[in-house]
């Protein structure tokens, strides 16, 4: 049996991943629009129905506005957007997020895909939260460093362009203003009650992305330690064959003495560490923004929804 899909917004980056991520797959049958109808309501609303499974690789009022086309019951829509992320009648998807959350993905047919730092800081604190480890109402705060690929068509153009602009060979922190877009998912599906404190940084590089989250033993719970905070780690992820926690203060990393961002590029995994001494623990996640924090994890939902082996394609 054949499952129908369709891509809406094929030509962005995320969307162009998960057409080609698909378009090798013998259970899939790719539905595609014609290059003039690209922006025919009426056509693309015939396809969205149509389909078993729509990825919606849109902007936010766009994303809106195709759901919004779908009568089909049975037409699964997995949006790449932000704009369903904490809306209670959208699977959040990510798999591994906890306990049941396949079983949520299985019955969804509403399903909104995380976000690329979204993704990596949910997977380190949801655990230590649930275990009590880190209190929910724990002042944090983030630094996020990725590729700028994650920034899209316009500023994939600005990075690749000849000359480079001179701005632009240094890492840039942006996300200023302390608003950026993934802080809503980062609190709602970490239990967390205040936002954290979010640097985000684009360097010069296609792609990778690692989020580090700084903690101060004294502000734990009493008793906390590295080995604590990574032994729970270690028990929600056990079995799970894309979140990978490594070993503590991993011996490899410290050798080296530099963390390699891009180590899990053109990979659907994202690995976790735990750096620590008696007073400080740096705990980081990595992943590839296009693939576990973008297309790979919205193909992983699919195949989760479908009930075929989640890996299928990755």
């Amino acid at each position: 049996m054949a499952y129908t899909v369709y891509v809406d917004g094929q030509e962005g980056t995320t969307g162009l991943r998960i057409h080609e991520v698909l378009a090798g797959r013998r259970d899939v049958e790719l539905l595609r629009i014609d290059a003039a109808k690209r922006k025919d309501p009426a056509e693309r609303a015939r396809l969205l129905n149509a389909a078993d499974v729509a990825f919606l690789c849109l902007p936010d009022a766009a994303s809106r506005e195709a759901a919004a086309m779908v009568s089909n019951p049975r037409t699964c829509l997995i949006d790449a957007s932000t704009a369903f992320r904490t809306h209670p009648d959208w699977a959040f998807g990510l798999p591994e997020l906890a306990p049941g959350q396949r079983e949520k993905l299985r019955q969804a047919k509403r399903i909104a895909n995380p976000g690329c730092h979204a993704s990596a800081f949910i997977l380190l604190l949801r655990p230590l939260v649930d275990a009590g480890l880190v209190p929910a109402t724990l002042p944090l705060s983030a630094t996020s460093i990725t590729g700028y690929s994650g920034g899209g068509k316009k500023m994939i153009e600005q990075y690749q362009a000849q000359p480079l602009e001179p701005a632009l060979t240094s890492p840039r922190p942006y996300g200023l203003a302390l608003a950026h877009k993934h802080l809503p998912e980062m609190m709602a599906h970490t239990g967390l009650r205040q936002a954290p404190i979010f640097l985000p940084v684009v360097a010069n590089y296609y792609k990778g992305l690692a989020v580090t989250v700084p903690l101060a033993l004294s502000q734990l719970p009493a008793g906390t330690t590295a080995e604590r905070l990574h032994a729970a780690l270690a028990e929600r992820y056990a079995g799970e064959r894309f979140v990978r926690v490594q070993p503590l203060r991993d011996p490899a990393t410290l050798e080296s003495g530099f963390f390699d961002v891009q180590a899990n590029n053109d990979s659907n995994n994202a690995d976790l560490f735990v750096f620590g001494n008696d007073h400080q623990v740096l705990l980081m996640s990595r992943l590839d923004n296009l693939g576990k924090g973008a297309s790979g994890a919205a193909v992983q939902s699919m195949n989760v929804h479908l009930g075929v082996d989640e890996g299928l394609g990755l």
